[in-house]
């Protein structure tokens, strides 16, 4: 008997597989990374991971060590690479757990290598502005890396950077910064194996910038990482449903209010179903009376504001009982809404409606090996 009232977020892992191998195959470097961070956008890291190596993927990507930590004692032995740590870290653990450090600053290198990490990768800022060293201490940071290489230290197994997604002429100004560091990090005696600069739209729509390889993020869980083209055109499968039961179904006459502030009455008299899914569970209040909902074969519009545990929709005279199921988003191809459809809704990406889905709603997995 489950204590939870229904909800949950269902997770198909044939789907990540396919996904994986779909755009490995297209961007046909060498390696893949499937980057499984915050637990795996929402979808779980551990399982995501496990149904992203299987689709083909050799390495995987998180941000931070408890993260990857996460995988090794779960039993994942593939190579992980973690790339955000703590001001003063401790890299003790991460180099115990044969966990790659990918090293923003030129401290951090030298952190790791009193760690006595074997290998690392180094971030480099070809323009984001994010993590990663800038081009001014390129020079320094290699001449010093080729140096503790040299000395027995860590082997700088990669150097890789990440696109902005500001459009061509950005992206390939981003492009031409990294292959001066490549140029730069060669003739000071670095020969890194690894050299990775796309993620998803990268490996999809800009083929110089692949590689050795590539890193792939929203595309693993079916979903476009560009707004022009959607994840189904793509031949990408959307990897979660989000559901719920109905819990209440109750007739009401026109001009009732319904939740908070009553911003929407209804019409005429009609049916109002209640579902417990709320912004508490990662549903956005931003999409109140916009957000699309499917129940019984046909798509309703969220009525009124979405309350922290719970969300109402006007059904009109369509018949809907407790028990039915109500789907927030999954798959567009089998007529359900998308997580990019409740991202219009809440002006918003598709990457934050599948993350935020909170640990309040269960995840169940299918379609694995």
């Amino acid at each position: 008997m489950s204590l939870q009232p229904g909800r949950e977020a269902r997770i198909d892992l044939a789907a990540i597989e396919h996904n994986t191998r779909l755009l490995r195959e297209r961007a046909g470097t060498a390696h893949a990374m499937a980057v499984v961070k915050a637990n795996g956008y929402g979808h779980g890291a551990v399982e995501s991971a496990r149904a992203a190596l299987r689709g083909g993927a050799d390495n995987l990507g998180v941000v931070d060590l408890v993260e990857a930590l996460e995988l090794r004692a779960a039993g994942i032995t593939a190579p992980v690479l973690a790339w955000i740590h703590d001001p003063e870290p401790d890299f003790a653990e991460a180099v115990a757990a044969r966990v790659e450090l990918g090293l923003g600053t030129a401290g951090m290198l030298e952190a790791a290598a009193a760690a006595g990490a074997p290998s690392v990768q180094l971030k480099l800022d070809t323009g984001l502005g994010r993590n990663g060293v800038p081009e001014a201490e390129w020079p320094a940071l290699f001449a010093r890396a080729a140096a503790i290489e040299r000395a027995g230290g860590p082997r700088i197994r990669g150097l890789f950077s990440h696109l902005a997604g500001a459009g061509e002429h950005e992206d390939r100004a981003q492009l031409a910064a990294f292959e001066r560091a490549l140029g730069l990090a060669e003739e000071a005696g670095l020969r890194p194996e690894l050299r990775h600069l796309a993620a998803t739209a990268g490996a999809l729509f800009l083929p110089e910038a692949r590689f050795d390889l590539v890193r792939l993020g929203i595309g693993l869980y079916g979903h476009s990482p560009v707004e022009h083209v959607s994840g189904t055109e793509l031949g990408l499968r959307p990897a979660m449903t989000l559901s719920a039961p109905v819990v209440a179904v109750k007739r009401v006459p026109a001009g009732h209010g319904v939740s908070y502030g009553f911003t929407h009455r209804t019409e005429r008299e009609s049916t109002l179903a209640l579902v417990p899914l709320g912004y508490a569970d990662g549903v956005p209040r931003q999409a109140s009376g916009r957000g699309p909902v499917r129940i019984g074969g046909r798509t309703f519009t969220v009525a009124g504001r979405v309350a922290m545990d719970q969300t109402v929709v006007d059904v009109g005279d369509h018949p809907v009982s407790v028990g039915d199921r109500a789907v927030l988003f999954g798959d567009p191809e089998l007529g359900e809404p998308g997580a990019r459809d409740w991202a219009e809704a809440a002006g918003t990406i598709d990457y934050e409606i599948v993350t935020r889905i909170g640990h309040r709603v269960p995840r169940r997995y299918g379609g694995g090996a």
